[in-house]
C-alpha cells in the first residue's frame, strides 16, 4: 500500500507554476438565467379567505400541498415564548375527523417532502404526494385548520411539550449551541417581537396550560391568515371545487395584525464572551438591518455575498487565504419579514491571539465598507443566486420548491412572484447602490459576540421537563387518558389508484478514453448535475494515513495549474456553477451542478479540477489547517465523538472499514502529509480507469458526452493504481456499553450498532422494507415509543448502512440526561420484541407497503434523487430499470417473510452502546441495564478510536 506514495514523492515537486490555458467559454447572461426562473400560477380566495395559488407542472403525477400561516414566534407575547412552534408540533397529533398521528395516513398514502417548520414570522406545513391522494390530504389540512382543538387533550399537550423541549435541549447540546440565544437578546432590546428565539424558553413551555394553547390557535389560525398552495399535477378547474369542499366552511378568524418591530439601533457597541465545550473560538458580528419588505433587503444580500458569501469573497481572501488568522469566515443576510439580521461570522485559526484576530476582522469589514464590491463581483453574486433558485425549483414541494416558493412570497410580501422581484433586484443592483446601503446600515453600533473554549457557562434553558403541568398539578398524562371529540365530517378519503412509475431511461456510453458515462434526460428544469465516481474511499487509506485522501479530494478544488484558488472560485461563479468534492467509505466523488446554458464551461472547469490540482504549498496548508479544526470541532460534538468510537466496536479493528473511525482524519496524519503523498494519491485513485460519471440533465445525451469528451476524453491514467484492502469477516463484538464522558451535557447521544451477516449487492428488498417498521421513519417502532409515547427524544432512527463490503446496522438516539439507562432499556425491549414474538402487525405491514409502492410518483423528482438512483444501482450492481420493477417487487412481500428477514440479520443480544454524555448524571443509569459499562473522557476517545 506504500508503493503509491514513493512513486509520487519521485515526482513532487515544491510549487507548479500556472499555465496557459485557453479562454473560458462565455457565460449566459444574467438577463437569460432569470428567464428561465418562473413559476406560472394562478390565483382565487374563498369567502372565509383563504387565498390560494395553483401551479400546474405535469412532470410527475404528484401535487404538492403548502400551508402558510401568518404567525409566528414574534406574536408571542411575554410569557408564552415558544407557543407558536409547541402549536406546530400539535397539529401533527391528529383532528377530531382524522384522530392519530397526521404522518400514519400521510404515510400510506406514499407523502413525500412532508413536514412542518416555524420561523419568527410563519408556520409552514407541507406534503407531496401522488395526484390520487389529493382529496385526503386535503381533508386532513382543513381539518386541522377547522376542526383540531377538540382533537388537543391535555395528554396531548404534555406529550409534544415533552418532544419539543427535548428538541430544545438537542439544539442547546451542540457546540455554540447557545448563540442562537445571544445573537437576538442582543440585537433586540426586552419587549421588541424578535428578541427571543422561536424554539422558546423553557420556563413557558413547562407553563404552558390546555387553556393557553387553545386560545392561541383560536387567535390565528383561521383561513384569512393562511395561504394555500397547490403545484404539481393540477389546475384551477380541478383545485377551485376541491378548495370550496374541504376549506369553503370553516369560519374566518380574528383578523391579525402584525406586531410593531422597528429595526433598532444600539446606542453603543455591545461585546461579550462566553465560554462553551468548543475546539476553535468564534467570532460573531450582527447588526439590526430592515427585513425583505424593504427595498434595502437585495443589496445587503449583495453586500453579504461579497464581503463573505462567495467562496470569492473579501473575508475569505483576505483572512482565511492571505492573512491565515481564520480558518473559515462568512456572511449572510439574513431577512426576516419586518427586520433582518446581517451576520459575520469568523474561525480563529489555532494559535493565533485572539485579540489579533478580532483587530483583523473589523478592519476587513471597515476595508469592505470603504471601498464596497466590485461590478464582477456584483454580477457573479446575481448568477449564483439564480443557479441556486434554480435547483430549488426541480421540485414543486418541499421546503424550497415552487408552492413553497409561491406562499411564501404571498406571506411576508404580498406577491407571489416576490421571487421574481428579488432576483430582479439583484440583477440591477450597483457597486454604488451596495456600497451605500452597506455603509448606512454597518457603520451603525455593533453587537460583537466571543465563544471560546471553556467549561460552557450556566444557563437558564439547562432546566428539565416539569413534574407537573401547570393549572393541572398532576403528572404529564398520557396523549390518549382522554378521547378527542367525535369528528362530523365522515370517513378520512380513501387513496385512489396511484399507477406505478416509470423511471427516467438511463442510456449508456463511453468517453474517448473508455470512461462509462451513465445518462438519464430530466427535461424539468434547464439544470445540469454529473458527478466523476471513483472506486476509492476512505478504505483506500493508508493504515498510517488516515484522512489522506478526504484531504486530498478538499485540495482539488483549491486551484489548479491553471487557476489559482481564487480564480478557480470565480470562474464557477460566473457561469452559477457549483464544484463538489466528497469522500464516503467506498467512493470519492467529483461533482458539479450548472444551469444547462453554461453547460460546456463547468464541465470544462470540472475536467480541468479532476486532471490538473496543482496542489499549491500555500493551499496545502491552509485547508490542512482547516482539516485540523474540522477533526478538532469533531471531538466536542456529541455526533463526531461517537461517529469515531462506533466503528472499531462494530467492525473490528482489522476491518478496512474500522478506518471510518478517523473521521475526518487522523489528527497526526494530516499534519505529517506531505504534497507528494497528496500527489501520490491523486495518481493512484484519482484517475481515468477508476472512474464512472453519472449525469443528470435536460440537455441530450450526444450534447453532454461532447462536453465530457471535450474535458477528460484524452485523459490517460499513469503509473500504478491503488489497490484496496481485502474486506475480512467481521468479528463479533463483545456486548458493552462505552460511556464518553461530556460534562455539561444536557441530552444524552445513545448510539448502537452490530455488524450484520448481509451482502450489501443481494437483494435487501424485504429486510430495508422490515426495518422501515422497527426503526427507519417517524411512524417506526423505536421513535414512536421514545418520542410519542415517552417524550424522551425529538427523534430516534435506526438503519442499515449499506457499504459495499459491509452491512452494520446502527442506532442514533439523542435523549434527555435523566432517562438515559430507561431509553437503551426501551430500545432493546423493542427491538427484542420485534424480533422475537412481536413482528410486524397486519396494519404495519399495509401502511409500509402502500406508502413504499405510492411514494414512489414522488421520489425521483429533483436531478439530485434520479443522480443518487443511478449510482446507487451501478454500486449494487442492480439493472438500471429496477425502480421500474420495484413496485411489483413490494407488492409480492408478506409479513412473515419481512419478519424472517429481519431475524437473519439483526441479533437483539448482539449490539455494542456508546453514549456520550455527563458521566456523572447517566453511569448510574448504565449500570443496572447488565452490560459492562466502560467510562473514556471526551478527550481522549479520539486517540482510543485511533489507537483500535
Amino acid at each position: 500500500m506504500r508503493s503509491f506514495l514513493m512513486i509520487g514523492a519521485a515526482l513532487s515537486a515544491l510549487s507548479t507554476p500556472l499555465l496557459a490555458r485557453p479562454a473560458d467559454p462565455a457565460p449566459a447572461p444574467v438577463a437569460d438565467l432569470i428567464k428561465s426562473v418562473d413559476i406560472p400560477y394562478e390565483t382565487f380566495t374563498l369567502k372565509n379567505g383563504l387565498r390560494v395559488l395553483v401551479h400546474t407542472d405535469r412532470k410527475a403525477p404528484v401535487v404538492a400541498v403548502s400551508v402558510w400561516y401568518d404567525v409566528g414566534s414574534k406574536h408571542e407575547p411575554k410569557g408564552k415564548t415558544g407557543f407558536a412552534h409547541l402549536f406546530e408540533h400539535l397539529m401533527f397529533n391528529g383532528t377530531e375527523n382524522s384522530p392519530g398521528d397526521f404522518f400514519d395516513p400521510l404515510r400510506s398514502a406514499g407523502a413525500t417532502d412532508f413536514n412542518g417548520t416555524t420561523s419568527f414570522d410563519r408556520t409552514n406545513y407541507f406534503e407531496t404526494v401522488p395526484r390520487a391522494a389529493l382529496d385526503r390530504v386535503l381533508f386532513m389540512e382543513s381539518d386541522r385548520m377547522g376542526y383540531l382543538l377538540g382533537a388537543v387533550t391535555q395528554g396531548v399537550l404534555d406529550e409534544q411539550r415533552g418532544v419539543v423541549q427535548n428538541e430544545k435541549r438537542q439544539g442547546d447540546n451542540q457546540p455554540y449551541g447557545l448563540v442562537r440565544y445571544k445573537s437576538v437578546e442582543g440585537l433586540f432590546p426586552v419587549g421588541h417581537p424578535y428578541h427571543h428565539s422561536t424554539i422558546g424558553s423553557m420556563a413557558d413551555l413547562s407553563a404552558a396550560s390546555l387553556a393557553d394553547v387553545k386560545t392561541w390557535f383560536r387567535s390565528y389560525y383561521g383561513p384569512n391568515n393562511a395561504v394555500v398552495a397547490l403545484a404539481g399535477d393540477i389546475d384551477v378547474a380541478t383545485a377551485r371545487p376541491l378548495m370550496e369542499k374541504y376549506f369553503g366552511g370553516i369560519p374566518a378568524g380574528p383578523k391579525v395584525v402584525a406586531p410593531d418591530a422597528p429595526v433598532p439601533t444600539l446606542p453603543a457597541p455591545v461585546s461579550e464572551t462566553i465560554t462553551d465545550r468548543v475546539a476553535t473560538t468564534r467570532l460573531y458580528r450582527y447588526w439590526a438591518v430592515p427585513g425583505l419588505r424593504d427595498g434595502d433587503s437585495a443589496l445587503l444580500d449583495v453586500a453579504a455575498g461579497a464581503l463573505g458569501g462567495l467562496a470569492s469573497s473579501r473575508l475569505d481572501t483576505e483572512l482565511v487565504r492571505k492573512q491565515k488568522v481564520a480558518v473559515s469566515v462568512s456572511a449572510y443576510n439574513q431577512s426576516f419579514t419586518q427586520v433582518g439580521i446581517f451576520g459575520v461570522t469568523m474561525d480563529v485559526a489555532p494559535g493565533t491571539d485572539r485579540k489579533v484576530a478580532e483587530a483583523a476582522l473589523d478592519k476587513a469589514i471597515a476595508d469592505y465598507l470603504a471601498t464596497g464590491p466590485t461590478a464582477d463581483e456584483v454580477k457573479r453574486i446575481a448568477t449564483t443566486a439564480i443557479a441556486g433558485r434554480l435547483a430549488g425549483l426541480e421540485s414543486v414541494g418541499g421546503g424550497g420548491g415552487k408552492a413553497g416558493t409561491l406562499a411564501s412570497g404571498l406571506i411576508f410580501a404580498g406577491d407571489p412572484d416576490y421571487y421574481k422581484k428579488e432576483l430582479a433586484e439583484l440583477a440591477a443592483a450597483t457597486p454604488a447602490a451596495v456600497k451605500a446601503v452597506t455603509t448606512k446600515w454597518l457603520s451603525r453600533p455593533v453587537y460583537s459576540l466571543a465563544v471560546v473554549p471553556g467549561k460552557r457557562e450556566a444557563y437558564a434553558e439547562v432546566g428539565g421537563a416539569p413534574a407537573a403541568t401547570p393549572g393541572n398539578n398532576a403528572a404529564p398524562q398520557p396523549a390518549n387518558a382522554e378521547g378527542p371529540a367525535k369528528g362530523t365530517r365522515g370517513a378520512l378519503p380513501a387513496v385512489g389508484e396511484v399507477r406505478d412509475i416509470a423511471f427516467p431511461k438511463v442510456e449508456r456510453t463511453r468517453l474517448s478514453n473508455g470512461i462509462e458515462l451513465v445518462y438519464a434526460r430530466q427535461a424539468a428544469l434547464p439544470v445540469t448535475r454529473a458527478v466523476m465516481s471513483f472506486d476509492a474511499g476512505i478504505v483506500a487509506d493508508p493504515a498510517d494515513k488516515l484522512g489522506l485522501g478526504s484531504l486530498t479530494l478538499a485540495l482539488m478544488d483549491e486551484g489548479t495549474k491553471t487557476r489559482d484558488a481564487l480564480a478557480l472560485a470565480e470562474a464557477q461563479e460566473r457561469l452559477g456553477a457549483q464544484i463538489s468534492t466528497s469522500n464516503d467509505a467506498d467512493r470519492a466523488r467529483v461533482g458539479v451542478f450548472a444551469p444547462s446554458v453554461n453547460l460546456k464551461g463547468a464541465v470544462a472547469l470540472m475536467g480541468d479540477v479532476v486532471r490538473n490540482p496543482a496542489f499549491a504549498p500555500t493551499e496545502i496548508e491552509r485547508v490542512r489547517g482547516q482539516t485540523l479544526a474540522r477533526i478538532a470541532a469533531e471531538t466536542t460534538s456529541p455526533q463526531g465523538l461517537s461517529a469515531r468510537a462506533l466503528p472499531p466496536l462494530v467492525y473490528g479493528t482489522a476491518s478496512p472499514y474500522a478506518k471510518l473511525a478517523a473521521g475526518t482524519g487522523d489528527p497526526a496524519a494530516v499534519k505529517a502529509a506531505t504534497r507528494a503523498d497528496l500527489i501520490a494519491y491523486q495518481q493512484a485513485w484519482l484517475r481515468p480507469d477508476k472512474a464512472k460519471v453519472f449525469v443528470v440533465s435536460d440537455r441530450p445525451l450526444p450534447e453532454v458526452k461532447a462536453a465530457f469528451d471535450a474535458a477528460f476524453g484524452d485523459w490517460r491514467a499513469g503509473g500504478p493504481a491503488g489497490t484496496k484492502p481485502a474486506v475480512a469477516a467481521g468479528a463479533t463484538a463483545t456486548p458493552r456499553i462505552v460511556l464518553i464522558d461530556r460534562p455539561d451535557s444536557p441530552q444524552s447521544l445513545i448510539a448502537a450498532g452490530q455488524l450484520t451477516p448481509l451482502d450489501a449487492r443481494a437483494d435487501l428488498l424485504p429486510v430495508l422494507t422490515a426495518n422501515e417498521v422497527l426503526g427507519s421513519g417517524f411512524l417506526s417502532r423505536i421513535n414512536m415509543d421514545l418520542r410519542e409515547a415517552k417524550g424522551w427524544s425529538y427523534g430516534v432512527r435506526g438503519g442499515f448502512s449499506r457499504m459495499e463490503g459491509a452491512v452494520p446496522y446502527t442506532i442514533n438516539a439523542p435523549v434527555q440526561a435523566d432517562k438515559t439507562g430507561p431509553a437503551i432499556a426501551a430500545l432493546r425491549d423493542q427491538i427484542g420484541g420485534f424480533l422475537t414474538t412481536k413482528g410486524v402487525t397486519p396494519v404495519e405491514f399495509t401502511r409500509t407497503i402502500d406508502g413504499e409502492t405510492r411514494e414512489l410518483a414522488g421520489t425521483f423528482e429533483t436531478s439530485a434523487s434520479v443522480l443518487t438512483a443511478m449510482e446507487t444501482n451501478d454500486l449494487y450492481g442492480r439493472p438500471d430499470d429496477y425502480y421500474d420493477t420495484i413496485a411489483q417487487k413490494y407488492r409480492a412481500l408478506t409479513a412473515p417473510q419481512l419478519d424472517a428477514a429481519a431475524r437473519r440479520a439483526i441479533d437483539p443480544n448482539r449490539f455494542v452502546w456508546v453514549v456520550v454524555g455527563d458521566a456523572a448524571k447517566v453511569r448510574g443509569q448504565l449500570d443496572s441495564l447488565g452490560l459492562p459499562v466502560e467510562v473514556v473522557e471526551s478527550g481522549a476517545a479520539p486517540a482510543r478510536a485511533a489507537a483500535n
